[in-house]
């Protein structure tokens, strides 16, 4: 997994690092800002934990910061601590959110370290997956409708790529993360394919990878989705370590939130999702033994839920902004902390 740079750093000195400049954008055209996923709902979530001059928003994968922007629109007294392992991501919201740079610092991370920054958070954000960003830059390989080099790092600073997994990984690793991440069910069929097609030639570019995908797909399976969807998914899952990150922050980020603290998590594939739902259950959950006549103090639940399962955008933000489209939200508020 890429390491992380630890440290707040000023809003006005986030930029990209390496050594050697990078092809962004073709033609260099400034990225789209698009509508932030459910974000009235978030803010009608979030609010009553941000009332308070003072009051302290992580948003944990700051993307473009459009939330971000939001929330210190709507809310003048707080000051924002906004996470993300992408540098290009942190130089966009950067100078997004430069006008607020004096309650602003963002922070190069995976957001697994949300210990280190979080502590006392009045409320917290994730928005998981992919980003926009990194799907609408074609170069960083994560489409698989777009051929560019198979490289799906979140944080290009370090780690291995999609390239290096499929180049090294045995049949049996490589069916094994498409069934576990992917929930693929031609994963052997698909990594026997791979292994075959790596001994004529390195599969280092999406275009590649699709064409052994689409050869190796029955007609009829074809019929029931892009072959390389769920693929493409479960390698990026591997490269960036994503499932075993997010295992890490949602109970890191629950515990250092404040009491009476709020936090809101937008899952996009059921396999985030049920980490989320099963860290907020165990958290809104009496941890007195069975038999106990009365429930001590700090058997009592730490958490209770705000939404009622995981809520899901309504159809005018799915015409709005497609990618709502699988959204699954939930939310909790602290009640008190640990025992």
């Amino acid at each position: 997994m890429p390491r992380r740079c630890p440290g707040i750093l000023p809003l006005c000195r986030v930029g990209r690092r390496g050594s050697e400049p990078k092809a962004t954008r073709e033609d260099h055209e400034p990225p789209r800002h698009p509508h932030p996923v459910l974000l009235d709902r978030c803010v009608e979530l979030l609010a009553p934990a941000l009332s308070e001059p003072g009051a302290i928003l992580v948003d944990a994968t700051l993307g473009m910061g459009g939330h971000a922007e939001a929330f210190l629109e709507r809310f003048d007294g707080i000051r924002l601590i906004g996470l993300d392992r992408d540098t290009d991501a942190l130089r966009i919201a950067g100078e997004r959110l430069a006008r607020f740079s004096d309650r602003t610092a963002l922070v190069h991370t995976v957001y697994d370290a949300i210990g280190r920054h979080a502590a006392g958070a009045s409320a917290i954000l994730f928005d998981l997956g992919v980003s926009s960003l990194q799907l609408d830059e074609a170069g960083r390989g994560f489409a698989y409708s777009k051929d560019a080099p198979l490289d799906m790092r979140m944080d290009q600073t370090g780690g291995i790529t999609a390239a290096d997994v499929l180049a090294t990984y045995s049949e049996g690793q490589l069916r094994r993360i498409f069934e576990r991440f992917g929930e693929e069910k031609l994963a052997g069929r698909y990594a026997r394919a791979i292994l075959a097609a790596r001994r004529e030639a390195p599969l280092e570019r999406s275009g590649q990878l699709v064409d052994v995908l689409v050869a190796a797909t029955p007609a009829a399976a074809q019929r029931a989705g892009h072959p390389a969807k769920r693929v493409f998914q479960a390698l990026r899952i591997e490269v960036n370590s994503e499932l075993s990150v997010l295992a890490d922050a949602i109970p890191a980020a629950m515990d250092s939130l404040r009491v009476g603290g709020r936090i809101v998590v937008m899952s996009y594939q059921s396999l985030e999702d049920r980490l989320v739902k099963q860290a907020f259950a165990a958290a809104s959950s009496s941890t007195a033994p069975a038999g106990l006549p009365m429930e001590l103090p700090e058997h009592a639940p730490r958490f209770r839920a705000l939404t009622k399962g995981a809520e899901l955008a309504d159809e005018a933000e799915r015409a709005r902004n497609p990618r709502a489209i699988p959204v699954r939200l939930r939310a909790a508020e602290k009640l008190r902390d640990a025992a």
